[in-house]
């Protein structure tokens, strides 16, 4: 189907004619268009407590924020990835996305302000990328102190969209690699497959090469920016051409029809379905990459919001997760073959 109405709207508003588009424009002036799309789209109309603080990394202190409403001791905690190509993005720009999940689940979610290309770009010399480092430990000390944070630390989530959904399976199949408690992944449009000939291998990257918000000429950008040698079949960069997909946490995956990376993401979710792994996967029709954080103008955002956070109210639940790992929002649909 046809992008849907309300996404036209807001497109037209964000990408006029008469202003460069991303991949125009160098990566400081990249960053501050991405920073102001959370002022154009406006409040949520709700607030969620938070506190930013920072934590030991690995490349020095390591910025992240807390989001923490009222609540049992023993609900999810969320750890957090934001979109952005590896390369912008932070922890402003995905706050109303973030502000949305806690609200809805009720879950603490702690967001991670990684590393990003070029200043830390991903190269050859390097056995896995700064942003993964940071990702893991981030992660880790989440778990380690999941009674501070006020939650579950055997209910741990990942989540994130786009390079954020990426690194969010990344971290995934560390978790079980680790042996570290893991009770689901949520991937919202994630890129699982960065190697050049996944524009060849699905076909979603040539149906929406002129996508609005990510089109092709935004993905070389991203790569450019971020990994401009470094390893693509690195199971660090591409977690979809990992050989075992067994053993690792129910998945809740969201795509969008209008996206390059639709085809990417739910082949993932079949080859984590087909390892035996739990999955609910969910195409929204009518939308493009990046929808998730557009409500509540873009009512199929407000709506996968909504799944996600059912998901997360889940997490660790057996007698839910097993059931439906839509938290019984009863949503787990997947899309046309």
């Amino acid at each position: 189907m046809a992008l849907h109405p309300q996404v036209v709207q807001l497109v037209a508003a964000m990408e006029r004619p008469d202003r460069p588009k991303l991949h125009e424009l160098d990566i400081h002036d990249a960053r501050k268009v991405y920073a102001a799309l959370p002022r154009f789209l406006g409040d949520l109309g709700y607030s969620v407590p938070s506190e930013d603080r920072s934590i030991p990394g690995p490349g020095g202190e390591l910025p992240i924020r807390i989001y923490a409403p009222d609540g049992p001791d023993d609900r999810p905690i969320v750890v957090f990835y934001h979109g952005g190509g590896f390369c912008i993005g932070d922890l402003d720009s995905h706050d109303r996305e973030c502000q949305a999940i806690s609200a809805s689940s009720g879950a603490v979610v702690v967001s991670v302000d990684y590393r990003m290309g070029p200043e830390h770009a991903y190269t050859a010399a390097q056995e896995r990328p700064a942003w993964i480092d940071d990702a893991w430990a981030a992660f880790t000390w989440v778990g380690d102190h999941a009674d501070e944070l006020g939650g579950d630390g055997r209910r741990l989530v990942v989540c994130g969209d786009s390079a954020g959904g990426n690194i969010s399976a990344v971290v995934a199949q560390l978790a079980r690699d680790d042996g570290r408690p893991l009770a689901l992944q949520v991937l919202v449009y994630p890129a699982t497959d960065v190697r050049d000939e996944a524009y060849e291998l699905y076909p979603s990257y040539g149906e929406h090469a002129e996508a609005p918000i990510l089109e092709r000429p935004v993905l070389d950008y991203f790569k450019t920016q971020s990994r401009p040698d470094g390893d693509p079949t690195s199971p660090f960069m591409s977690p979809g051409l990992v050989d075992d997909l067994s053993g690792l946490a129910p998945a809740h995956v969201i795509t969008a029809e209008h996206d390059p990376l639709r085809d990417d993401g739910e082949a993932y979710a079949e080859r984590l379905r087909a390892a035996g792994v739990l999955v609910v996967l969910r195409r929204f029709d009518g939308m493009p990459h990046g929808f998730f954080n557009l409500g509540p103008q873009v009512d199929a955002a407000a709506e996968a919001v909504a799944e996600v956070a059912g998901a997360i109210e889940g997490a660790g639940q057996p007698e839910t997760v097993d059931d439906d790992p839509t938290g019984g929002r009863g949503r787990a649909e997947s899309p046309p073959s």
